[in-house]
Order: structure tokens, then sequence, then C-alpha cells
């Protein structure tokens, strides 16, 4: 399948040489007409089936972001997403695994200039275009490999295919020591204000203090500006509730993030969730700016080395690194569950410690995912939180079905929805049944409560859960 690109070839930041000119031009002709190249000067075709990932709006070079669809892309609906295109035909070639690897960010001294001249110029080093090696396929296609590996995981990076575990296994939050005992955990989402004032943080706070081991706070949620996530986070550990840092690659570059994730340590904030973020176009006019500098595997993988190896991105030693326990998202409802087992490998791989899923109101869909992380392994890898949303109307229910990517509610549910009388407490004693159901599952650490636009009724619902689950597992 031949897809258009989204944006036109990319210049190079520094003029090429006139003789790297007449390369870029032959290179741009051939790859932009097999390809759709947009000329990264970062090629991965090779690991992509073929696909380039810069097709995708958002720049992603290590998967989908999970908004998206194989018919449509959350930046531009007429789009298919190229991830999707990318997963299936490595699968049907049967090279699904090499999605495995870690890939860079790109190098934008190398955007916009040619490839193939330092794929020439690196064989020529290995003595790889000689008649000797043409005779010893074997070792010639060996060589070949090494060479490419090498140009795409320069030595700033090393991305690997990889389970790294944590160098440490001392708790550095209280959340992560609870998940480490084996207890049944609860999170909930805080919307940080529009304004400066803190009073509805300090408020949430209030209402979830002792019933919940820890609160994210969200990033500029729909691409809207509000108060930065980190300064929310600071008032949540001042009223006694452990916070949840959300990072977007959308809002962060890769000099933003190591320096926001230094200073959110250095201030205690040590849970981490790394997430890809809705596009700049979600938001209000002006949109922002695509494609993503990073991705939430890149910034896992960043932040893991950061911790375990204390070196920056750039390769400077830190003599103080960062305690972090890193968490990202995942995707129960996801129509391809190979595929989204393998994406999450991914990002296990780089680094993430727990995982936090979108909304779930199907538990048999819940079974299946969890299956199908248990075939790749990773099960014991990870700490999987569950994503719980109380249904406030049928409207509502409606409204996730119909439009919100990988939210699958049963028509079961939406039934009852419609034909109750009171849907607010119906709504409720849904998700209280979904809580129950969610617990019995064996690899669930416990649940992450999203409130959907209706706060005032996650007390009401956590006093009632507290109820039915030990009090050794509720924040005192």
């Amino acid at each position: 399948m031949h897809l258009q690109r989204f944006r036109e070839p990319i210049l190079p930041i520094h003029p090429p040489s006139q003789g790297e000119r007449v390369i870029i031009g032959l290179e741009k002709w051939i790859k932009g007409t097999l390809f759709s190249c947009s000329m990264c000067g970062n090629c991965i075709l090779q690991e992509t089936a073929y696909i380039c990932p810069l097709l995708c709006p958002k720049g992603l070079r290590n998967g989908p972001c999970g908004s998206g669809s194989s018919k449509s892309c959350c930046v531009e609906p007429s789009r298919p997403c190229v991830w999707h295109h990318i997963y299936e035909r490595a699968d049907k070639a049967g090279q699904l695994e090499r999605l495995l690897e870690v890939q860079a960010p790109l190098d934008w001294t190398r955007v916009g200039h040619e490839t193939w001249g330092t794929v020439l110029s690196e064989a020529r080093k290995r003595r790889l275009i000689s008649p000797k090696y043409l005779l010893r396929r074997s070792e010639w296609r060996e060589q070949i490999d090494e060479m490419f590996l090498q140009i795409r995981q320069p030595a700033w990076w090393q991305g690997d295919g990889k389970y790294h575990p944590p160098e440490s296994s001392d708790p550095v939050s209280r959340l992560q020591a609870t998940l480490n005992r084996g207890e049944f955990v609860i999170t909930a989402e805080v919307k940080p204000p529009i304004g400066s004032n803190t009073a509805k943080i300090e408020e949430q706070a209030e209402q979830l203090f002792g019933l919940v081991h820890a609160a994210n706070v969200t990033q500029n949620p729909m691409a809207t500006p509000r108060m930065s996530s980190l300064a929310s986070c600071l008032t949540l550990a001042r009223e006694g509730i452990e916070p949840v840092l959300q990072l977007t690659a959308r809002d962060y570059n890769r000099l933003a993030l190591q320096s926001e994730v230094l200073g959110a340590a250095a201030l205690g904030v040590r849970n981490i969730l790394c997430l890809t973020g809705d596009p700049p176009t979600a938001g209000r006019i002006p949109a922002g700016q695509l494609p993503y500098d990073l991705d939430a595997t890149q910034m896992l993988w960043i932040l893991r080395r950061m911790r375990d190896k204390g070196i920056f991105l750039d390769g400077r030693e830190n003599d103080n690194p960062p305690n972090l326990f890193l968490g990202a998202a995942g995707s129960p409802g996801d129509p391809n569950l190979n595929h989204e087992a393998l994406r999450l490998e991914k990002k296990i791989n780089a680094g993430a410690q727990f995982i936090q899923t979108q909304l779930i109101y199907d538990i048999d869909a819940l079974t299946r995912w969890l299956e199908a992380l248990d075939m790749r392994n990773l099960i014991g890898n990870v700490h999987i939180l569950v994503g719980i949303g109380p249904l406030r109307s049928a409207k509502v229910a409606r409204y996730m079905q119909e439009n919100i990517p990988d939210i699958e509610v049963p028509l079961s549910l939406l039934e009852k929805m419609e034909m109750s009388q009171n849907p607010q407490e119906t709504g409720l004693e849904i998700t209280f049944d979904l809580i129950q159901e969610v617990r019995t599952l064996p690899g669930v650490s416990g649940i992450h409560i999203m409130a959907l636009g209706w706060e005032k009724i996650i007390p009401r619902l956590l006093n009632k859960v507290a109820m039915t689950v030990p009090r050794s597992l509720v924040i005192q």
C-alpha cells in the first residue's frame, strides 16, 4: 500500500555541498517515488517494513500513539494510521519482532541530508563491496546487518529490543513500595486548574485523602494549557497525596524532558507517566508544532538511562541521577492484541515499570489483553493498573463507544444505562461491579480512576470500594 506524505521533504539545517546535492536529489526522487520519503536523514525503512514512519503526522518512530486506527489518524482523520499498516506488513512478512528495537529520535544535523553516501562510505571502510565478501554471502550479510545497526543506533542512543530491568530493586516512592508488596493499589486522576489558583486541587486532594495511594495530574489535556503538571503535583504532595507526574511528548523536547525530570526528582516527585499526548490540533487555535521531538518510548529510554546509567542523552555523566518510578499507557481495547502486546513490550523493555490502561468496560476484552501480555511473558515485568471511569449517563457511554478509539462499551451496558430511571446510580453500580471483577483477575495490580468530568462522585465510589478492600490496602 502506497501512502502519501503528510509533509513535504524536510530541508537540511546546514546547506549541503555541491556533490551532496546531487546525491540528495537522486535519493529524494527514488525514495520519494517508492516510499514517499521525507528525507529525515535517519532512515529506518528496513526496520519498519519499508513504510516510512515519518508518514505519521506526529513523526513517531517507535509505534502508534494509541489514538488512531488502521482507517483513521488522530491528526488527520482522512488518512489511515501509518503505524497500523507497518504492523500489518511486518506481521505478514514474519518481521514483527524487528519492531521491538527502540529507535532513536532524529539527529537534526542529519535531517534533509542523504543517507546513501553515508552507507556507501561505511561499506567501503568495512571493505564490504570487495569480491572477497561477495563470495562469502553469509558473512557478508552479517557484516551488512552490523553496519546498518551502527548507523541507525549511534553511540549516544544504543537502542535495542531487549528488556532492561531497573538496576536497583529498592522502591523510590510509596506507590512503588505498595505495588512491590503485592497490595491492591488505587490511583485517581486530577485535572489541573485553568488559572493559577490551587484551591481546586487542594479540594480534590482533601476528597481523595485516605482513599488513594497516589493521584495522577494530567498534562494539558486535549492540548489546552492549564497549570503545569509539576506545580500541581507539588500542591498534591503538600496536601498529603503522593503525585504521579504525567509528561507528554507533545509538550517536551529532549532538553526540556531531562531538565523537568531532574527538577521533579529534586522536589520529591518520583512517579513519572510517559505519554505521547493528544495532537496539537485537538486543542484551540493556533495549533502547535508537528512532528513531535520525542515519543513515549523514547522518553522512557532516556529517563531509564538517566536513572540507571547516570548519563544524559548527549553522553554527559550525572553524579546525582534521579530516582524514578516510570510508567506508560496501555490499550486493552486495541482490535489487534498481538500488536498491542508488542507495543507494550517495547515500552516495558525501554523502562516502563507500571502500566495505566485506557478505560475498560468489557471484562472479557481485558482478560484477552492480559492473556496476550502473558503470551509474551510480560506480566511479571510490570505492574498493571486498570483504567476505570464511572458512567454518568447513556449519552456519555454512547459517545465513548462511537468516538474514542479502543474503548468498547458492551451493548448490554449501553442498554442498561438507556433503560435506567436513575442513570447516575446505575452508572455507579456498573463501575463498582467492574472494580470487583477486575480485582479477581491475575496480573492486575490495581485500578486507576478517571472521573470523565464527574469528579464529585469519586469519593463516594472509593468509600464504597474501601468497604470491600482490606483496610491495610487503603492509605489511612
